[in-house]
């Protein structure tokens, strides 16, 4: 049975991976803050990915139990913000959770799946990094360094049979981005060719459709962009 770490695992996009690969007959490790949603095949985890200590402390655990086949390192933030009017504390935390949460998940069973000569890690990103969306400038910093730290990654972990990709998206219908308004998400959605938002489920199959078949290095958009 093949197994999983899903990072953000409670809600939203995480949370329709998980049901995906609990569907598929996965067994599934999921990092979050908070409570997770019961399922058979779950083995839940309250991780704060920005704590280096936390996530090595849970992936000593999962990999002690056996091998790792996939990490989706899901878990994220967003804040809308004019650049010139962006807190520092917000810059921060978008870096922390976005970069750096993926930086330590990554290191931590990139270390086991290099061990175990097998292993494919999946970073979601965002469509705000090639549209360079305005009023998103500390978003799209914290994505862009997840972007490159993949491109980084899939070189020096290549030889170990390690593939290291990522997924961006725009707006998916979740709760989050039912509170920004209509017209924003429809002209965002205009720009990457989509007529309306995905759904989690969508986000998730386009994701796990991307983690079974893509290259190492490479970057894939929902939507008409590529990278």
């Amino acid at each position: 049975m093949p197994v999983a770490v899903v990072t953000g695992s409670s809600r939203g996009l995480g949370l329709a991976v998980v049901r995906r690969l609990l569907a598929d007959g996965w067994t599934v490790h999921g990092f979050a803050r908070g409570p997770q949603e019961p399922a058979a095949g779950l083995v839940p985890h309250v991780v704060d990915v920005t704590d280096p200590a936390a996530v090595q402390a849970a992936a000593s655990a999962v990999t002690a139990a056996g091998r790792v086949d996939l990490l989706v390192n899901n878990a994220g933030a967003a804040s809308m913000n004019a650049l010139l009017l962006t807190p520092a504390a917000v810059a921060e935390r978008l870096m922390r959770v976005n970069y750096l949460g993926s930086f330590h998940c990554l290191q931590a069973f990139g270390k086991a799946m290099v061990r175990q000569r097998a292993g494919r890690i999946v970073n979601v990103t965002t469509v705000a990094v090639p549209l360079s969306l305005e009023g998103e400038a500390a978003y799209v910093a914290s994505k862009a360094a997840v972007e490159a730290l993949t491109r980084v990654a899939a070189r020096e972990l290549a030889s170990s049979g390690v593939i290291v990709s990522a997924v961006g998206f725009g707006p998916v219908d979740t709760a989050l981005t039912r509170g920004v308004p209509r017209a924003q998400l429809e002209r965002i959605n205009a720009r990457i060719g989509l007529k309306e938002s995905p759904s989690p489920e969508a986000a998730a199959d386009f994701l796990l459709a991307h983690a079974h078949s893509a290259e190492s290095g490479r970057i894939e958009y929902l939507g008409q962009l590529q990278g």
